[in-house]
This record gives structure tokens, C-alpha cells and sequence, in this order.
């Protein structure tokens, strides 16, 4: 008997370790010994770091040892892993890039170390924002330099020098020009409303925007159209402006491009004194393969910090995959997380690339049915060093928020629907608060693209918005910045095409073409902000249907800046309707705050009628009506509620002021239920719903 049970005591299913991942998902059982190992795989790390580190949060303190650090004496140490090389020195303008004169000592952990004296004025010997490198001799006699890993600024040369490489810069700001954290970070809303941004292009004129003139023009206008937090891609430093920013050169040096790190903080701060979150994408799926200003081959070989061979090559993005087995790696990735937290105060992350980290296959080829063996294969395809990293990663952000009593946000951007992602580490999953919903964007590109308006599956719209893992929260999305880019479409520009550039005056007739693509695009938006997830995003300029696409300067395009921009004068038009669909999306924002439907359960669909093309749904006891129809309105029209009372419309896409028609009359409209069941719901009410119209109604 006593065999008995000591046998059903180690069995996995009874885990404590992994209970919360079986208690939601049941179909997770007969996973249940491989779930318990990938979950020991990063506790057994954590214990590492504990012995060897004093913890996860000392490990990635490490951006405060590594790199180069001032003294309070105002000497200057420098610490760099470099393994292979068998000598090292540090070059620069402060010493006439004299390779003899400040030669490094190695440890027997493959690290040089240096501490350079104060000048002869007692000052810090080199100088703020002055060119700097470290040089290596390769066991071949070979002499390299290279950029230092570490480093926390790097800049493009001047053009004159007909060298696009980067040039890594001392970073030493005096007292005075130090930015000064003035508000506290916000706390967290009960949904998020992200506008994705790139600080480069937020700007109507073709060049290159800047911190502050983000802060000064885009921050405002983020507040003004509801969103509460903001997603900053291409922040981490890119040789190559068109790579979007997931081409990174230098881990902890922000674009240069845009500014300062001092101006950045400002940015941070300022969204913050504004009730608004800021998110990091961050970059750790893989690095540019650059040599002179990139990690690749930075000490003499492939295998720094990258797996060495094809193991470490991504054949499509042609790019660098990290070794996330490697102690010295996981230092520099984790310790690149907190720094961002700590110096910069992100809220939080998204990760791009999660999927191609996520198998060995690196998604490239490969189709995921959702069968669990697909993701839970003892013998299978997940890479589960890089499995392990990403929980580190979570374990970090949340070791951090605790200790400064603030809840840090991890997005995971993940296309295979790789279970338990988005439970708690603690429940046995990987430690993310949500996964994009990545489905839902291209389902509406292909409908856009395939499809008469007449032939619309409503059962399949609502399929796509709903399917999401029980207890594992979903970012949905109608459109990002992939959507934008050259070779794609907005939603705006499938719709109306080539009319947005004649008919969007609100002084010429309102076309056919034009007065569909305002319906359509308004309740595109608005059934994916309420159906498709519990949070919500949007990629700026979207808001508006921005015409054009995005294509960022490079040779193919005669390094133009003419779609490498925001055009956001359009909106502010009082003559162009691009300012109906702007108001639409705040009011859309604006409501939910009042209401509330993200990050509640899923809805109750009670409607897809396939002939009407009418999708009806409650959530958080709000009703939503949807007419996608193209020509017939539909009066005194039956919707099942499961509440009683009355109800009042508090979201007509119809509205003048979205472009709409105006067609109901909202003084007079009011609904009371009738007691009797209908579309499986107890009692129902009856609206006047025009075509390619949506409502929401709430309890008056």
C-alpha cells in the first residue's frame, strides 16, 4: 500500500509545479511529464543563479559590472567576454587609437578587465560621446576590433566617410544633462489599448522623426484617441534603418537616430505623467549578422554568443541565432532586459520573434494544427534551451515588477498556439500576460482579398475572433504594422484603393467605393476590439485608414522618405473624412473605458445569421450588433439578451461624426426586452439596425 502511494505521489499529474496548467486544460495530462521537465528545465537555472549569483535579479545586474562603468574616483573598468581572443585592448579617441597603451588583463572565465586612471585633472580619462572599441588578437596573430557588446551608444558616421558602420561612443552625460524621472510609472488598466509606433516615422514631413518630437506631437494625440499604452518598436540600435529594427546591432545602445538616451526617458516619462504605459520590442529571437558594427563573430568565431554552424544562422531573416544554453548569453539577454526596465522604466515587453525562437524548425515551412504532440513531444521540435530563456525572461520581469510593486507586462508575439504560453510560471506554463492574436489580421486580408461582400462567412469571422486557448489571454488586432509595409495593404487601402487619393474631400460627392470602405473599416475595428481578445492594438496611422503603404529608404526606392512616414495632417483635416474614422476609433476606445469589455470572458455569440450578414453578442453585459450586410437594414429586428431591463445605444458607427448616415434617431431610441426566449437567450428586444452598421447597446 505504502508503494502505492508513494508511486502516485511522484506521478507528474499530481505535480504541484504544473497543477495550475492541468486544473484549465485537462488535455494537457498525458503531457504532464514533459510539462514538469521544461518547467525544472528553467527552475533548475533559477537555482543556478541563486548559488552563484545571489539570484536571478543580481544575474542581470550584470549591464552594471560588464561594459564600461565610471567609478565614483573617476576611473573607468571596463569587463568583456571574449573567449577566444588571447589578447585584448581598448582604442579610442582619448588615446589616439594606440593599440599598446591600455592593454586588458584575461581571467581564466574567458573575461578581460581593465580599469583605467583619472586624467591628470582628476576627470574621467575619456571623454563623453568619443569614439571607442575594443581590439582583439585572434589566436591566429590576427588583430580585429570590434564594437563592445555592452556599449550604450553607437552612431553612423558621417557620409563622407563612405562607411555605413556604426561607431560605438563613450557614454558619459555630465550631471546637468542627466534626465530626471519626474512621474511614477501608471498603474495597470484593467484592459490595454496599445498603439503601436515607430518613433522614425512619426512625422508627416519625409525624414526621420525624434524622441521629442514624439514626445512633444504623437504622445498627445496617443492620450487624446484613448489608447493607455504605447508599444515603441525600433529602439534597440540598427545599422539598417529598412530592417524595421529587427535587425539589431547594439543591444543596450537606443537609436541613435532619434535622439539621445536622455531623450528617450523624456518620451518615457512624459507617457507616463499622461496615464500611459510604454512597451519595449524587444529583439532576443536573433542579431544581425554584421561583423564590424554587430555580436557576430565578435570575438574571432561564430560561437560567442550564437550557436556555432547552421544552428546559428536563420536562413530567411539571415540573421544570427543565440545559444540560450550559454551562461554568458543568458548574462547578456536577461541583464539587457532589466537594463531597459531599470534605466529606461519600460512597463514592459513585447517579444518579437517568439515562434521562430519556440522550434528548431524556426517556424519556416511548417503549419501547426493544434495538435498537442506538435508542441509537447518529448522528441519533438520546440527548442527548449530557447523554451527555458523565455521563461528566465518572465521570471525576471516579474522578480522586478515585485520589488518595485509594479505589475511588468510580457507580450508574446507567437503564431503556433503553443500551449500553456500565457499561464503563470508558478501554474506551470511559460510566464507571458498575452499572445497576439495573429490569425485575426490576415483573416481580414484575405477576405478583403477574395471575397464579395455578399459572400462574407459571418460563422467564420466570429470563429477566427473567438478561437483563443481558454485562460491564456490574446492582444487581437485587425491590422499592424506587417499589413503596412511595402508588398501589403492597409485595410483602408484594400478598401477604397486608389479613391483615397481623389474622394476623401468632404466637398466631393461621397462615392459608392469611399462611403463602404468608412462602414467597413469602422466595423472591422470595432468587432475585433470587442470579440477577438482581451486587450487591443492598433499600428499607428491605422486609426485613420492611413493611405499608401510603408517602405523605409533604401537603394530600391532611391532612399526616399516619402512612405516612410505618418501623414497625421490627414485626420486633422477638417475637409478630409480621414477625421471620421479617427473620431470613430476614440470614441470606440473611449467607450470601452466607460463600459468595459476587454479582458472580460469571451462573449456570448447569440446571433451569426449567414443570409442577414447580422452578428449579434453580449460581453460584460454590453449587446453588440453588427450588419455587415451591403444593402438591406433590417427594422424591428430581434436580439437575444439574457438580462432584462432597458437599453440604451452608447456606440452607433452611423453617427455623422464617424461618417455614417445618421439614419437612428438615438433621442428616441429605447429598448426594453420582451419575456420571451430567443436565439437561446431568455428575453430579447428589437432594433433598427442599418447596413454595414454596428451598435452597442448597455443597460440604461
Amino acid at each position: 500500500m505504502s508503494e502505492i502511494k508513494q508511486q502516485q505521489s511522484t506521478d507528474p499529474v499530481d505535480s504541484p509545479l504544473i497543477k495550475g496548467a492541468l486544473d484549465i486544460d485537462p488535455w494537457l495530462k498525458p503531457f504532464s511529464e514533459e510539462l514538469l521537465y521544461r518547467r525544472n528545465l528553467a527552475d533548475d537555472w533559477l537555482k543556478k543563479f541563486q548559488e552563484h549569483e545571489g539570484g536571478i535579479l543580481n544575474f542581470a545586474d550584470s549591464y552594471k559590472g560588464y561594459g564600461f562603468q565610471v567609478n565614483k574616483d573617476n576611473s573607468v573598468s571596463y569587463i568583456e567576454y571574449a573567449p577566444n581572443a588571447v589578447q585584448a585592448a581598448v582604442i579610442g579617441d582619448f588615446n589616439n587609437w594606440e593599440h599598446e597603451t591600455h592593454v586588458m588583463t584575461k581571467d581564466n572565465f574567458g573575461k578581460f578587465h581593465i580599469t583605467i586612471p583619472p586624467g591628470a585633472d582628476s576627470q574621467v580619462a575619456i571623454p563623453h560621446d568619443s569614439r571607442i572599441k575594443v581590439l582583439f588578437t585572434l589566436p591566429s596573430g590576427e588583430k580585429v576590433a570590434r564594437l563592445p557588446p555592452w556599449i550604450r551608444r553607437a552612431t553612423q558616421p558621417p557620409k563622407e566617410y563612405n562607411n555605413p558602420a556604426y561607431e560605438s561612443r563613450f557614454w558619459n552625460p555630465p550631471e546637468e544633462q542627466h534626465y530626471h524621472f519626474k512621474s511614477s510609472r501608471p498603474a495597470a488598466p484593467q484592459s490595454f489599448k496599445i498603439y503601436e509606433a515607430h518613433v522614425g516615422i512619426s512625422t508627416p514631413e519625409p525624414k526621420v522623426g525624434t524622441y521629442k518630437e514624439f514626445t512633444k506631437n504623437v504622445l498627445p494625440r496617443i492620450k487624446a484617441l484613448g489608447y493607455n499604452a504605447v508599444q515603441l518598436m525600433s529602439i534597440m540600435e540598427h545599422a539598417y534603418y529598412a530592417s524595421f529594427g529587427y535587425q539589431v546591432t547594439s543591444f543596450f545602445a537606443i537609436s541613435s537616430r532619434f535622439g539621445t538616451p536622455e531623450d528617450l526617458k523624456e518620451l518615457i516619462d512624459t507617457a507616463h505623467g499622461l496615464g500611459i504605459h510604454v512597451l519595449l520590442d524587444v529583439v532576443h529571437s536573433h542579431a544581425s549578422k554584421n561583423v564590424e558594427d554587430g555580436l557576430n563573430m565578435f570575438d574571432g568565431t561564430d560561437h560567442c554568443y550564437f550557436h556555432s554552424g547552421g544552428k546559428g544562422t536563420h536562413s530567411q531573416w539571415d540573421s544570427r541565432l543565440f545559444n540560450y544554453g550559454s551562461y554568458e548569453t543568458l548574462r547578456f539577454l536577461l541583464s539587457n532586459l532589466k537594463y531597459y526596465l531599470e534605466e529606461f522604466r519600460f512597463d514592459g515587453f513585447r517579444f518579437d520573434g517568439v515562434t521562430s525562437m519556440l522550434y528548431l524548425h524556426h517556424g519556416v515551412g511548417e503549419g501547426f494544427s493544434g495538435d498537442y504532440n506538435e508542441y509537447l513531444n518529448p522528441f519533438g521540435t520546440v527548442d527548449k534551451e530557447a523554451l527555458t530563456y523565455l521563461m528566465l525572461a518572465n521570471d525576471l520581469c516579474q522578480s522586478y515588477g515585485k520589488t518595485i510593486d509594479f505589475k511588468v507586462t510580457t507580450v508574446a508575439e507567437d503564431v503556433s498556439g503553443y500551449p500553456t504560453l500565457c499561464l503563470p510560471r508558478v501554474a506551470g506554463g511559460v510566464g507571458f500576460d498575452y499572445r497576439l492574436s495573429m490569425s485575426v489580421p490576415d483573416m481580414w486580408i484575405k477576405i478583403l482579398k477574395h471575397k464579395n461582400d455578399e459572400d462574407w462567412n459571418m460563422g467564420n469571422i466570429v470563429h477566427t475572433l473567438v478561437n483563443r486557448r481558454y485562460g491564456e489571454k490574446c492582444i487581437t488586432y485587425a491590422e499592424s504594422h506587417d499589413q503596412a509595409l511595402v508588398g501589403d495593404k492597409t485595410l483602408a487601402f484594400w478598401l477604397m484603393d486608389k479613391e483615397m487619393y481623389t474622394n476623401m474631400s468632404v466637398l466631393s460627392p461621397l462615392t459608392p467605393v469611399i462611403d463602404r470602405g468608412l462602414s467597413l473599416h469602422k466595423l472591422i475595428r470595432l468587432i475585433t476590439h470587442s470579440l477577438g481578445g482581451e486587450s487591443y492594438l492598433n499600428f499607428e496611422g491605422n486609426e485613420f485608414g492611413h493611405p499608401e503603404w510603408l517602405d523605409f529608404p533604401r537603394v530600391g526606392n532611391g532612399d526616399s522618405y516619402h512612405y516612410a512616414r505618418r501623414q497625421f495632417n490627414l485626420p486633422d483635416d477638417e475637409l478630409l473624412r480621414y477625421k471620421f474614422l479617427n473620431n470613430f476609433d476614440a470614441a470606440m476606445n473611449k467607450t470601452e473605458e466607460v463600459y468595459g469589455w476587454l479582458n472580460y470572458p469571451q462573449a456570448y455569440v447569440s446571433l451569426k445569421h449567414e443570409g442577414d450578414k447580422v452578428i449579434a453578442f453580449e460581453r460584460h453585459n454590453l449587446v453588440f450588433v453588427f450588419n455587415f450586410h451591403p444593402t438591406n437594414s433590417y427594422t424591428d429586428y430581434r436580439i437575444g439578451v439574457e438580462t432584462p431591463g432597458k437599453y440604451k445605444i452608447v456606440l452607433n458607427s452611423d453617427r455623422e461624426e464617424y461618417g455614417g448616415h445618421s439614419r437612428i434617431d438615438e433621442e428616441v431610441s429605447e429598448f426594453y426586452t420582451t419575456d420571451l426566449p430567443w436565439n437561446n437567450r431568455k428575453n430579447f428586444f428589437q432594433v433598427y439596425i442599418p447596413n454595414r452598421t454596428a451598435l452597442v447597446l448597455a443597460p440604461a
